[in-house]
């Protein structure tokens, strides 16, 4: 059998009699992009707050943020994001689980996806900023403290910043993931680029072309990612501590 490549089919109007499945494409990355933006912001800030606990002197701070990595690590993505969706609304109180339920779509499956993947993505963040502050010289922390800094002073204005630099490139493979996780989020509803392209091959039965359509513009996306990522690298790369210039010196 012989298979019929028709990639005009993109331009033809979509199964909402309106739109083309062009659009639809595009209304489906906007969605992984929006997904993978709100959800990087909670896995930076929640992350950072949980990798600085991990590195502090309090045990039991140690013990919680471990706890959480450890839990969030160690179930899949794709079961976390159905605790969200199936599970939470029914343990919340009745009134608010109803809410939940009856919330429209996208927004139904939007907003478990963002946290789902925002606290699974917080829990690898939490990892690299804790190896990033470890990584530093004990001597750092010394010094600020010999120069009056409180603990908050000494992450917030020595450690940190260095740290940063350090995981830069972890945390761009790190952005690269998020972005192609939230194809995951197809399984409980929302339409992003992977559920788009998806539909298109149901309603069309071009398979190659809406799957070709979709990996070429998660390719395009992640380059851009890496090329922002490697600008910012070397934009805030500090001399003779670790970055590009490091590397020309070692040549």
């Amino acid at each position: 059998m012989n298979y019929h490549w028709n990639w005009r089919i993109f331009w033809e109007v979509g199964a909402d009699g309106k739109n083309t499945w062009m659009m639809t494409i595009i209304h489906g990355l906007g969605w992984s992009l929006a997904t993978a933006v709100c959800a990087g912001i909670i896995a930076l800030l929640l992350g950072s707050a949980l990798g600085v606990i991990r590195t502090t002197p309090s045990k039991w701070a140690v013990r919680l943020g471990n706890a959480y990595v450890e839990f969030f690590r160690n179930i899949p993505l794709l079961v976390q994001l159905f605790l969200w969706f199936f599970v939470l609304p029914e343990l919340l109180p009745k009134g608010l689980g109803t809410a939940i339920k009856q919330m429209t779509p996208p927004w139904a499956s939007f907003v478990p996806a963002v946290l789902g993947l925002g606290l699974f993505t917080a829990a690898r963040v939490s990892e690299q900023v804790r190896a990033g502050i470890q990584a530093l010289p004990r001597g750092q922390g010394m010094a600020a403290t010999a120069l009056g800094l409180t603990l908050p002073q000494t992450y917030r204005y020595v450690l940190l910043p260095m740290a940063y630099r350090i995981i830069m490139p972890p945390l761009t493979s790190e952005t690269m993931n998020l972005i192609k996780n939230t194809s995951v989020a197809l399984t409980i509803g929302l339409v992003e680029l992977t559920a788009a392209a998806r539909s298109v091959q149901e309603f069309t039965f071009q398979v190659f072309e809406a799957f070709t359509a979709a990996t070429v513009i998660y390719i395009v996306v992640n380059l851009i990612v890496v090329n922002l990522m490697r600008w910012l690298e070397r934009s805030v790369a500090v001399p003779g501590f670790i970055g590009p210039q490091v590397a020309e010196g070692a040549h």
